[in-house]
């Protein structure tokens, strides 16, 4: 009777674990989509240059300039980051119908996917430690923090 219990308890464990750990990454897709999906699937939407011009505690604004034939927005918005200082140039996509705007390129996609890295490396811990997952945990942890050093030398 003892076997079945601890037998119950370990799969009850078990679930627990895969369950928070599929928790973390699907929390970290979907935090990261809101920025991405305006950095990968920018085929017609309103690309740019913005200058920063000023930056205050989680936002940096400034002028923007359009690449080709699209309505001028005098001035934009973009999060806060580091990387940005005043007078910095910033190549930039349009969030359609808002004067907010999202890096472009490389540097704009590692960027927006740095919420599933976090994710990622916290996942790593939860199978290592919950699953005995070693494989699996750091392929995760590895995957998650080469995704958050590289944006951060991209920025």
């Amino acid at each position: 009777m003892a076997s079945k219990r601890t037998q119950a308890l370990l799969y009850a464990r078990r679930t627990a674990m895969a369950g928070i750990a599929l928790l973390l990454l699907i929390a970290g897709v979907r935090s990261s989509w809101g920025t991405a999906q305006h950095v990968m699937l920018a085929k017609g939407r309103e690309h740019g240059t913005m200058t920063v011009a000023a930056c205050g505690a989680e936002t940096c604004t400034g002028p923007y300039t359009p690449e080709g034939r699209t309505p001028d927005h005098p001035r934009v918005s973009i999060d806060k980051s580091i990387a940005a200082k005043k007078g910095m140039k910033l190549r930039v996509v349009v969030k359609p119908g808002t004067d907010e705007v999202v890096r472009a390129g490389g540097s704009g996609l590692l960027h927006a996917w740095t919420p599933l890295g976090g994710a990622l490396l916290l996942a790593g811990l939860v199978i290592g430690g919950g699953l005995r997952l070693t494989r699996t945990a750091w392929a995760a942890g590895v995957v998650g923090g080469a995704l958050l050093v590289a944006s951060f030398f991209a920025l």
